[in-house]
């Protein structure tokens, strides 16, 4: 399967990390407490192989010295630690794993509000289950990671420092020997947090692939069943499905392998306290108390060691959601305000297409080519011409959902590139084809054009787009569920909720990008009567592959793939007798089945 990954180089731990810590900012304090806390819980720990070595070695040097209120007081001593301990414990396991839950809503939000920069193109080229694997299951691993890390380390580094100190007190060549082996078993497992790291990262990639296709096959679920293809998704969802076990089989034989290089380094760090520790004991330069501390600690170090290789699972799962997260958050932003952007205020409509020309970033075919209009406010244009000429590239430069190549567009004499986006499209309505409706209710879909409407402004904007009957007839009207996408209504309902919904935006400017095409003749009848409504009095762009719906428009475009290459009123390209003419005569034909050619090798283009 095809990732739709852009950025898929392995990046450095230290450059991870670099981009992550500043998350703990907000957090500092509850991180230093928390790690205050870990320090608690270790000497705590840390101090009952010196009470043992001093019960021992006083037992066995002078057994007389060894009072009941002396062992009173070692009692109260670990008991004091103890309570020290839990109580430390208790915030590690609260609120430090809060402070994870709120970084991992951080980074969230943060790379939510960075998608909603992103330009369409990005959209166009990755997998929507790519993208929600980023936001969701990745980042649920950076909550132990935020929490787990900054602890396990830390613990790691004192535990280690205080035995190597403790140690080298009570035997200096057994410590040297023992804290030898250390370094040695980083190394050796190198390779192998590498690798895993690598298969966590490909199992990551490939669920993504896995929710894009789940998300596929159950959207169009009713093309599955109309074709009978069920057994076909099926066979496809087990195909990923298998390679993902694939992968997992390679990341556990990884974390096998770094789980097998650690238990020998635990077995011979083991044996050499054993066979040295026995020696030094023989020769007198180890007591038995001391043998006794020696265990102690080794083993304190070893479950230390354990801990954090038990650990470096969920360290490479945190690193890996971070490595993710980060290559979303260097997506470019291709669209966005200039530092000196201004507010569109007061907007009359005027919008001139200057002499532009664009194209795809993933193709490098010329969409428009010097393209140049002149929209007067309060005009309705149609653009008409067969698929591929360019009508909704051109519609869709007018709000920047892409920038042009070349030229400018401007709207009241404005460059739509000096303005502000937000003030740029809150003055554009869209209604399209493809319509999208959220999940929720009819009320909140059509409030969707003015968050924070009043019912009575939602109900009037219903009358206004002939929605009101309809919706009242809904089992609860207004407060209907309509289902994901809109599933439970009609192409025709979700069309006039659309309409009701841009006309409670009520904005100056409207784009209408084949909003009736894929209606039935009498939905169609309705919906073009609540378009007519809409677009009175506003500057309004339309779409349109049925010539019956713009007769009566002020102007027609003829684009083209060669461009423009006829524009005028329906009476005026009628006398003509030119393209438009052609296409009109002939019943009202699709303009897709026009052959643009053969019409121009007939001289029947007039520019």
């Amino acid at each position: 399967m095809a990732t739709n990954i852009k950025d898929t180089k392995i990046h450095s731990n230290m450059s991870l990390l670099q981009r992550f810590v500043p998350y703990f900012t907000k957090y500092k304090f509850v991180l230093f407490f928390d790690l205050f806390c870990a320090s608690m819980t270790t000497v705590s720990e840390m101090a009952l192989p010196l009470i043992l070595r001093f019960l021992t070695n006083t037992g066995m040097n002078d057994i007389g010295s060894l009072t009941i209120n002396t062992i009173i007081k070692l009692g109260v001593l670990f008991l004091v630690l103890k309570i020290i301990d839990v109580l430390s414990s208790y915030y590690m396991q609260k609120t430090g794993h809060i402070m994870g839950a709120k970084i991992e809503t951080d980074m969230r939000g943060d790379v939510f509000n960075h998608l909603h920069k992103l330009s369409d193109s990005y959209f166009n080229d990755t997998k929507v289950g790519q993208i929600m694997t980023r936001i969701t299951n990745d980042l649920f691993d950076v909550t132990e990671f935020a929490h787990h890390c900054p602890e396990e380390y830390f613990i790691g580094a004192i535990k280690i420092i205080v035995s190597f100190i403790i140690l080298i007190n009570i035997n200096i060549p057994l410590t040297l020997i023992i804290f030898a082996f250390i370094p040695i078993m980083i190394i050796a497992s190198g390779k192998y947090r590498k690798r895993m790291r690598r298969s966590f990262k490909a199992q990551r990639n490939h669920i993504g692939e896995i929710n894009s296709q789940v998300e596929d096959s159950l959207l169009g679920v009713k093309v599955v069943k109309s074709f009978a293809n069920e057994e076909q998704e099926i066979r496809k969802f087990n195909e990923g499905n298998e390679e993902f076990l694939d992968i997992k089989k390679e990341t556990y034989t990884h974390m096998a392998g770094y789980q097998m290089v650690t238990k020998i380094f635990d077995g011979v760090m083991y044996l050499a306290v054993i066979v040295f520790g026995g020696i030094f004991l023989i020769n007198g330069s180890l007591n038995p108390g001391d043998l006794v501390a020696y265990v102690l600690y080794v083993n304190t170090l070893l479950a230390t060691v354990k801990r954090i290789v038990e650990f470096a699972e969920q360290f490479q799962r945190g690193m890996t959601g971070i490595e993710r997260f980060v290559e979303l958050m260097d997506q470019d932003i291709e669209i966005f305000d200039e530092p000196d952007a201004i507010e569109l205020k007061d907007v009359k409509g005027d919008i001139v297409v200057d002499n532009i020309s664009f194209h795809y970033h993933d193709n490098e075919d010329i969409v428009l080519n010097d393209i140049s209009l002149d929209i007067k406010r309060g005009t309705n244009v149609a653009l008409v011409g067969p698929s591929g000429g360019g009508k909704t590239t051109l519609c869709n430069l007018i709000p920047r959902f892409y920038d042009v190549d070349k030229g400018k567009i401007t709207v009241d004499g404005k460059d739509i590139k000096e303005l502000t986006l937000k003030s740029l499209r809150s003055n554009i309505g869209m209604v399209q084809q493809d319509v999208y409706l959220f999940s929720g209710t009819v009320f909140d879909n059509i409030e969707y054009g003015k968050p924070g409407a009043s019912r009575e402004e939602v109900i009037e904007a219903a009358k206004l787009a002939g929605a009101y009957d309809f919706v009242m007839s809904l089992p609860n009207d207004f407060d209907t569920y309509v289902g994901e996408r809109g599933l439970k209504l009609s192409g025709g309902q979700k069309q006039r909720i659309s309409i009701a919904r841009v006309f409670l935006k009520n904005p100056p400017i409207l784009i209408l990008d084949e909003a009736t095409s894929a209606l039935d003749n009498r939905s169609e009848k309705v919906i073009q009567k609540s378009l007519e409504k809409l677009a009175k009095g506003r500057t309004t762009l339309t779409i349109a592959h049925r010539l019956t719906t713009i007769q009566n428009a002020d102007k027609i475009i003829v684009l083209t793939e060669g461009g423009i290459v006829e524009e005028g009123n329906h009476k005026e390209l009628m006398e003509k007798k030119g393209y438009y003419y052609n296409l009109y005569t002939q019943g009202n034909m699709s303009l897709d089945t026009m052959d643009v050619d053969k019409f121009k090798d007939d001289n029947l283009v007039t520019a």
